[in-house]
Parts: structure tokens; C-alpha cells; sequence
């Protein structure tokens, strides 16, 4: 009998039907609402009004719901920078503006703030969620680069993806102290004011000569 294999994308064959539309809601809304110990098929089941049955045939491993989540969630955020960003007549600092109010608005939803919070806490337990986050994350950063090269082309492409990097980590750290329900969320137009300020600043004016003095490379220590 001929073995048939599992698609590369889980669940994209039935896309778009009911019963999936159902499963990958209920998914998001376990992992928002009750967080990753509670992320389990049964639990999703249950979520959707469903069998066990009904959802594993779509998804037998939870992984496979992370996949596809994670898939949707670069698509979304592709169609807002093709929307808002990517526009025709942006200088590539308002771009890169563009971005870093998009981001921390975005970490300011109750869905952002408790989605990425909780795919890092299965990504920490989890080799495949822990794959799938980062290149994730790989496409924000390249995101990010595009307009720090452009805004600064006499850095190299080595240290494009160091500022770009920063300027993830600036914004992504902010979550548990400004995301939504954070203790200080209230403050959160005031950091990205601050943000788009100094961020920018930094894609600007940083130098390949600067980074490498400020970050010389450490000599071992002996044993």
C-alpha cells in the first residue's frame, strides 16, 4: 500500500473550510487566553466544541498548529507592511518609522502580548517551536535590515543585521513591562516616541568601526 505524505504545509489542503477556520481559532485562543500548559490537542478539542478525533485528523501533533500559526502570522504582517509600509513615495527612515510604531503597537494588543509570551515558553521545551519562532523572528530582522542599509549603506551587511537585531530586541523587550496589561503599559506611547527617536538615530549614524571598538572580540580566559 502506498504510504501518502504529510503535506510541508499541515492542514493547508483544507484551508479556508469551517472545521479548520475552528481548529486554528480555538488554537490561538488557548494559547492567548490559558497559555502553553494548557496548548494540547484535548484542550483545543474541547475549546472548538470538537472531538479528538476530529482535530488530530487535521493536525495530529500540536506542532503542526504552531506551524500553521506561525505562517498566517507572517502573512498578516506582510500584508500590513505591503499596506502601510511598502507604499510607493516612503523615504526608507520613514519606513523604518513605519515599522517601529507598527511593532510596539502591535506588542500593545492583548493577542500580541500573550501569543509571543507564551510561544517562547513552548519554544523553551520545544525544538521544532523553538525553530519555528526564530525564523520567524529571521524575517522581522530582514524586515528591519532592508531599511538599515538603505538608510546607512556604508555598513556592512554583517553589521546591517547587528542594528537590526537591536532594534528587534529594543522593541520585543519591551512586552513584559509596556505590553498590554504590563505594569507599565500606560507608558508605552511615551517609549515609542523614544524609540523611533534613538532608533532611527541609531540606523543613521552607527559605523562598522564604532560597533567593532565597542564590541572587541574577548580573548579566552585561561583555564
Amino acid at each position: 500500500m502506498t504510504q501518502h505524505l504529510a503535506p510541508s504545509r499541515p492542514g493547508i489542503y483544507a484551508r479556508g473550510t469551517e472545521t479548520v477556520d475552528a481548529i486554528l481559532k480555538a488554537a490561538l485562543d488557548v494559547l492567548i487566553d490559558e497559555g502553553a500548559a494548557a496548548f494540547t490537542i484535548r484542550r483545543i478539542a474541547a475549546r472548538c466544541d470538537m472531538k479528538v478525533g476530529n482535530v488530530s485528523y487535521h493536525f495530529p501533533r500540536k506542532e503542526m498548529l504552531i506551524q500553521v500559526l506561525l505562517d498566517e502570522l507572517v502573512d498578516s504582517y506582510g500584508k500590513m507592511l505591503d499596506d502601510l509600509v511598502r507604499k510607493p513615495g516612503l523615504t526608507a527612515e520613514e519606513r523604518l518609522k513605519l515599522v517601529i510604531i507598527l511593532c510596539l503597537d502591535d506588542i500593545s494588543s492583548k493577542r500580541t502580548t500573550h501569543l509571543f509570551t507564551e510561544l517562547w515558553a513552548l519554544a523553551n521545551h520545544d525544538e521544532f517551536v523553538a525553530d519555528r519562532v526564530q525564523a520567524f523572528y529571521e524575517r522581522v530582522h530582514g524586515v528591519i535590515g532592508e531599511y538599515v542599509a538603505a538608510i546607512n549603506p556604508d555598513l556592512s551587511d554583517d553589521d546591517v543585521r547587528t542594528v537590526a537585531l537591536f532594534i528587534s530586541a529594543t522593541m520585543e523587550g519591551a512586552t513584559p513591562f509596556l505590553g498590554h496589561g504590563k505594569p507599565w503599559a500606560d507608558r508605552m506611547p511615551a517609549f515609542t516616541a523614544l524609540a523611533v527617536q534613538s532608533l532611527i538615530l541609531l540606523a543613521r549614524t552607527a559605523t562598522s568601526s564604532e560597533i567593532a571598538a565597542l564590541a572587541p572580540v574577548r580573548e579566552l580566559e585561561p583555564a
